[in-house]
């Protein structure tokens, strides 16, 4: 079919050539072969144009990488999947750093073959469903935008590939879904994987949390506590917000990387661990190894690969993806049907800045959910104006204190849809507080003093209020 890629395919062996290629001939490709890498830049520089390269790692002459680097200075935005009969960390890694799109270990099957040629050149046999992939309960990894599709690349190929990976992203991009992605396309999969946020536990307990710590350690220690690494030995660890650990802490943790054992709090005994560390964090990183508050070693460490995940706003595309599906999970789990998504909705949606990035989207569709007032959901997402400056369509404000106007702002929408949706959520359990505390999946005291914070009375035919309610 004249319609079909062209797949360029480069490897010195003449078995796996004539094996690859009638791989490729079944689903009708057009294939074009070459024996070497001095042979494939040839029939790049003569004008072959393929929309992939399958590029053999080790050949005579110039070998693979040799070969990618020269593609990339030819053809920078040439698709490229490595291939080699051994899974080489160094070479794995250098290859991703040049810009590989993927990496097979000789011998693959047709499946694997498949599975990478539709992610690299998204040949539109995914579905929406194709797109979403469940890592755990509520928790899916949507990959819809071809930055995203080139993410869901990147992680398969470290994940085979046992360093350390830093997760970079704005707050709310979805960090940790990456994390459990990597931790589930990995050979560690069926093992422990264990999130700390560094951040949510205060610096003194923080040390303890992650290495445990023997009886009379200090004071309240009763008795001996495994830390998060032994617990998660062979597994995965993700170190969310580590630009928040203590200095004194990041040390110690560079130890364990460099060395795979450290000593329980209180304990002079050494204990050995084999885990695969992943960091995450959303800090200016030059900012903070300027300052001191990340240490540049560990830094150095951490980085021996780094994803970057792009904020909601630049890749909109994955909107309606996202919408669709997690509204189908949220109606399950509150319930109720699911609402629809006009063209209007999805429009205003599309519009929308998302400072919040996939966080502000869920409590978004959350809030929609629960109030099931459409008008109500579009007002919400209209640009408003502030006392202290206008803000335009694109969210800037033209006047005031920008911070300020900003902050208010989306403090006072934020509490307007609370403060609503708590109304709504009482009014429907006839106001039963521990009911509607249950349908807003918040605490009974959490409710109660939002009820005050807002003001929310009950109406008069609501005047009798049982202390159990």
């Amino acid at each position: 079919m004249s319609n079909m890629p062209k797949v360029l395919l480069v490897d010195d062996e003449p078995g796996m050539l004539r094996y690859i290629r009638t791989l490729l001939e079944v689903d009708d490709y057009k294939v074009e072969t070459a024996t070497t890498g001095e042979e494939a830049l040839d029939r790049l520089k003569k004008g072959l144009q393929p929309d992939l390269i399958l590029l053999d790692v080790l050949m005579p002459g110039i070998d693979g990488l040799q070969t990618l680097e020269q593609i990339r200075q030819l053809r920078p935005a040439a698709k490229v999947v490595m291939l080699s009969c051994v899974s080489d960390t160094r070479k794995v890694v250098q290859a991703m750093k040049l810009g590989a799109q993927d990496y097979l270990t000789k011998p693959f099957q047709k499946a694997e073959l498949d599975a990478v040629i539709d992610l690299c050149l998204g040949q539109g046999k995914q579905t929406v469903s194709g797109e979403v992939e469940e890592l755990a309960d509520d928790v899916f990894f949507i990959a819809a935008s071809p930055a995203m599709r080139k993410i869901r690349s990147q992680a398969a190929l470290v994940a085979n590939v046992d360093i350390p990976v830093l997760l970079l992203g704005e707050s709310g991009t979805g960090k940790e879904v990456l994390a459990r992605l990597i931790h589930k396309l990995s050979p560690r999969a069926h093992r422990t994987f264990l999130k700390v946020n560094c951040a949510a536990v205060p610096a003194d307990l923080l040390e303890s949390e992650l290495f445990g710590y023997e009886p009379g350690a200090f004071t309240g220690a009763t008795h001996a506590k495994p830390g998060k690494f032994e617990l998660c030995n062979k597994g995965t660890i993700l170190l969310d917000e580590i630009g928040e650990m203590p200095p004194l802490l990041q040390a110690k943790l560079l130890h364990v990387l460099q060395d795979q054992q450290f000593s329980r709090l209180g304990s002079r005994s050494v204990i050995k661990v084999d885990v695969r560390i992943l960091a995450a964090t959303n800090i200016n990183i030059p900012e903070a190894l300027a300052t001191k508050r990340l240490r540049e070693d560990l830094y150095y460490r951490l980085n021996a690969f780094t994803l970057q995940l792009p904020p909601l706003r630049d890749r909109k595309e994955e909107i309606p993806v996202l919408l669709k599906h997690s509204m189908t999970r949220m109606a399950e789990r509150y319930a109720r049907p699911p609402l629809s998504l006009s063209p209007a909705l999805l429009q205003a949606c599309q519009d929308h800045n998302w400072p919040g990035n996939l966080r502000e989207l869920n409590n978004f569709l959350k809030r929609y959910i629960i109030l099931g007032d459409e008008n109500l959901a579009l007002a919400e997402l209209q640009p408003k104006h502030d006392g202290t400056g206008a803000v335009a369509e694109d969210g800037s404000v033209h006047s005031g204190d920008a911070a300020g106007g900003l902050k208010s702002l989306a403090r006072s929408a934020k509490d307007e849809a609370e403060a609503q949706a708590i109304r709504q959520a009482l009014e429907q359990t006839n106001w039963n507080r521990k009911q509607a505390a249950g349908l807003l999946q918040i605490s009974y005291k959490a409710l109660l003093y939002k009820i005050r914070q807002y003001g929310i009375a009950a109406n008069k035919s609501h005047h009798k209020l049982s202390a159990g309610a």
